[in-house]
């Protein structure tokens, strides 16, 4: 299949971060672009601002004509989001349209450039978002497919200037759907693989064979760089000629050395096979991010990137939206907005939290992300929220699933066991910020809609 035998792109669901990246990129190569969702978002206000049509009414009638008249040079990209009954989809499949789903039109994209593919079930935005800056900020021309909006280029895409005989991409590779399994890559990050999306994978141990699929694709001569605590059977299956180099904060090929933490940065010096660098500082905190920048570090090692450059762009990186935010900080409170959804991820931003604010009274604000995760992992999550000083919980968000009797928010509310408990609706939270803010630092997680609170919040907070 050849992109260029297209004039017309449709996507269903183009208010999703990938989707939207992949949009943007078809309308920056001169495509034209139009797309349904099922919400209004800033996401989708910026695609329309941009000149891209969309429309938020599932109706066959909302079809460009454009498309319906020239069903040959139209491509249809799909987000597994989208339900069996959608209207639009069903119609054009039963027109015999072409309809790809969004990581093939990533793997076709991919498939003759120079790939960095970063996997895992945590990690993989803020890492791909940290080896495009390294790249961008050292002259590197390249191209990066994001899951979150990189605040260094206030964007999820990053489009080369094809100043290379071959491009370079830098792409998130998600594994949910087994979307990876379309990449190929040169060089591939594999942050973690814990139990997630089990209502794709069923159970961890097809995860891991899945992750282990990823990365028998990995082309011979490339790069593996697997964080070390992964579980060990991932490299079973990879290709002859395969570097591969075990990373993580303590211990591996490469690691953290002489961490130290004053205010928000993050001190520490490289241990690396390529060549070890001192005395780098991070400015977007948390132990998690300070491993991830080791491989994102690795990762420009590997493409020859001068140390110095390597230097200033970990100091000058910016983080990603909704990745361990600062949003507030005054009147002796700080807020701190955050995507995190798995239990893994939360432990991960209250270890650093605790770090950075070990005397601050910590309130956590949490919408669980699914029914299918909250029942899956709901010990779990009551564990990791429980390190908190006071829990609000809100509603489930159940993005694509349908309700599961007995699994609601309560139900975590039962296990969890910090000092102060409620659960919340959202439409009520401000209001009860607004009476309630004897706490220091307040932290708003999870991957729903809980970001539209973030501005109302801080509105209140400035206030307060």
């Amino acid at each position: 299949m050849r992109l260029e035998d297209y004039r017309y792109i449709y996507f269903l669901g183009i208010g999703g971060i990938g989707m939207s990246a992949i949009a943007r990129w078809f309308h920056a190569k001169g495509f034209q672009v139009w797309g349904y969702d099922k919400t209004r978002t800033p996401l989708t206000e910026a695609l329309e601002q941009e000149g891209i049509s969309v429309h938020y009414e599932d109706d066959v009638a909302n079809l460009p004509q454009e498309i319906l008249q020239d069903k040959e040079n139209t491509l249809v990209i799909l987000t597994p989001a989208i339900p069996a009954e959608h209207t639009e989809w069903n119609y054009l499949k039963a027109q015999d349209y072409t309809i790809k789903k969004r990581s093939e039109v990533l793997g076709i994209i991919t498939a003759n450039a120079f790939t960095i593919a970063v996997a895992g079930t945590h990690g993989k935005t803020t890492t791909s978002s940290m080896v495009t800056h390294l790249l961008h900020h050292a002259g590197v021309d390249a191209s990066a497919f994001l899951g979150g909006i990189a605040t260094n280029i206030n964007s999820n895409l990053l489009i080369s200037k094809g100043e290379r005989e071959q491009e370079l991409v830098v792409v998130e590779a998600d594994e949910y759907d087994r979307s990876f399994l379309t990449l190929f890559p040169d060089i591939a990050i594999v942050t973690s693989a814990d139990p997630d999306h089990l209502d794709i994978y069923g159970d961890g141990e097809e995860l891991i064979r899945t992750f282990k699929r990823f990365i028998s694709q990995i082309k011979p001569g490339g790069y593996l760089l697997l964080n070390k605590n992964t579980d060990p059977r991932l490299t079973a299956q990879i290709q002859p000629g395969v570097h591969v180099i075990f990373y993580s904060l303590n211990s591996g090929d490469a690691h953290i050395q002489n961490l130290s933490i004053e205010g928000r940065w993050f001190r520490f010096d490289v241990q690396s096979p390529f060549h070890n660098i001192g005395s780098l500082s991070l400015g977007v905190p948390g132990f998690h991010n300070a491993e991830n920048v080791l491989a994102a570090i690795l990762t420009t090692q590997i493409l020859q990137v001068p140390e110095a450059q390597i230097r200033s762009g970990v100091e000058t990186y910016s983080g990603v939206k909704r990745r361990f935010e600062f949003v507030y900080e005054g009147k002796g409170k700080v807020y701190i907005d955050d995507y995190a959804h798995h239990p893994k991820e939360i432990d991960a931003f209250m270890s650093s939290v605790r770090a950075l604010y070990p005397d601050k009274q910590l309130k956590v604000i949490f919408q669980p992300h699914l029914f299918t995760r909250t029942r899956d992992f709901a010990n779990e999550f009551a564990e990791s929220l429980s390190k908190a000083d006071e829990v609000v919980l809100l509603d489930i968000y159940p993005a694509r699933e349908k309700p599961i009797p007995g699994v609601t928010s309560n139900m975590l509310l039962e296990r969890i066991t910090c000092p102060k408990k409620s659960l919340i609706s959202k439409a009520e939270i401000v209001d009860n910020l607004a009476l309630n803010n004897d706490f220091e630092v307040l932290a708003t997680i999870g991957a729903g809609d809980i970001d539209t609170l973030v501005q109302p919040i801080k509105n209140i907070l400035e206030k307060v």
